[in-house]
């Protein structure tokens, strides 16, 4: 048999190596090339125990290297969580077909997938507007923007997104959009992009809207800008009017992408994160959940911390209390799953080939240097699932690429890398998993 007769998937299909938040073009294939491995199986278990029976720590920190499936674990829970469809297939059903015999997993699956819920999905670096990362409400403000694009609101200019925010409740922001469409002979959603051009427009739209004098209107939002300020409570507040607005067992859940990487030394966006989560646990009650990425468990992202910065510390831990770390051992099972799979008729040629070489394995594999020590074929079925790749190479590789990227190697905005399912690609921006 040729070397790509071996495989039972072509080895030539497209794979989407990085797993981008925003990106819903791939949607379909993601969720069909998603590998659950025996770990993560365990990780969701526990994260789906915290979910359908909440005991006050809305918090999941999804942590693990570059390459590890973050994202990608990000991405598919985000889409489970919201029982959404894709193609006209439910997610669910085509995940559920990766649990195996795991009857327990399914059933905590369709009880979570059965509370009705949305989700916000977003990768935090991109969605942030702020100058400096030294700004203390630097992580709320991309919170608030996120929050009001989900409700249909001006998420770029917050004082714009509460104008129709205050309209919506008095139901006058459709017929708003409507006087101001027939005012400036274009879309709302057109014309507050250039809302300081548009003052006299807003204004007379606002008048014959409300019924006020076109001139008491002037400036309408200008005053808003003034009066406008981020607040943590005032933001959590606005989450609870609006799951108090669905079903009685609603929930909203923020996905946020990167998150470690975001914050990576800086201890107040930590605690301004941790505040985040830990008012929407207590004006939500469990309504409102926050799951983040990061490359690294939250103590590597803090750095070294003074005393009080360990007690802040301490109580983020105890708001993401769930906690998914990813591992080398999920790379290579990914690997093996996703790529080397290998056809019936392959195992059979496989196995008689481990059963005529095996003795000579550790002769012909093992390192003699003593220098370090790599892993070799521990069974004909660890054979069948690595060949063509000897088991070392896998961490071989990942070493290669961590200590490559410790000497400035890769170019990015964040060059911190590690594992990657894909063996495709190197070099590249790391900058998502």
């Amino acid at each position: 048999m040729k070397l790509r007769e071996l495989f039972l998937k072509p080895v030539d299909r497209h794979i989407e190596g990085v797993i981008k938040a925003d990106d819903d073009i791939d949607l379909r294939q993601e969720v069909e090339e998603y590998v659950l491995t025996n770990e993560v199986e365990k990780r969701l278990e526990l994260f789906l125990e915290a979910y359908n029976n909440y005991q006050g720590a809305n918090g999941v920190w999804i942590s693990g290297f570059f390459g590890s499936g973050k994202s990608h674990l990000l991405k598919m829970l985000s889409m489970l969580l919201e029982d959404r469809h894709v193609d006209g297939k439910s997610v669910l059903e085509e995940f559920l077909t990766k649990c195996g015999d795991n009857e327990m997993l399914k059933g905590d699956l369709r009880r979570a997938a059965g509370i009705p819920s949305k989700s916000i999905l977003f990768n935090i670096d991109q969605k942030s507007d702020v100058i400096s990362k030294q700004q203390s409400d630097a992580v709320l403000s991309v919170f608030v923007k996120v929050f009001d694009e989900m409700c249909g609101y001006y998420g770029k200019q917050g004082h714009i997104a509460q104008f129709e925010r205050d309209l919506d409740s008095r139901g006058l922001y459709e017929p708003f959009k409507e006087a101001y469409k027939n005012v400036a002979d274009r879309s709302w959603e057109e014309g507050r992009e250039q809302a300081l051009l548009e003052g006299q427009n807003i204004a007379r739209a606002y008048a014959d809207v409300t019924g006020e004098d076109a001139s008491a209107a002037k400036g309408i939002l200008t005053e808003y800008r003034k009066d406008y300020k981020l607040s943590i409570e005032d933001f959590a507040e606005q989450v609870k009017a609006y799951v108090d607005a669905q079903s009685p067992e609603f929930r909203l859940n923020f996905f946020v992408d990167e998150v470690g990487q975001y914050i990576a030394g800086h201890t107040k966006l930590m605690t301004n994160l941790q505040t985040i989560a830990e008012s929407l646990a207590t004006k939500c009650r469990g309504r409102a959940w926050v799951l983040v990425t990061a490359q690294e468990e939250m103590s590597s992202v803090i750095g070294e911390m003074t005393q009080k910065q360990e007690m802040d510390f301490s109580k983020i831990q105890a708001r993401f209390q769930t906690r998914m770390k990813l591992t080398s051992a999920d790379v290579a099972e990914v690997i093996q799953k996703r790529l080397l799979m290998k056809t019936r008729q392959a195992e059979g040629i496989l196995a008689e080939i481990y059963q005529e070489h095996k003795n000579n394995f550790k002769t012909l594999l093992s390192f003699t240097d003593g220098s370090r020590t790599y892993k070799n074929f521990s069974d004909e079925e660890h054979f069948i699932q690595s060949y063509p790749f000897i088991p070392y190479q896998f961490s071989l590789f990942q070493s290669a690429i961590q200590n490559l990227s410790k000497h400035n190697a890769f170019e990015g905005k964040h060059s911190s890398v590690g594992e990657r399912p894909c063996w495709g690609s190197s070099r590249r921006s790391p900058s998502r998993s």
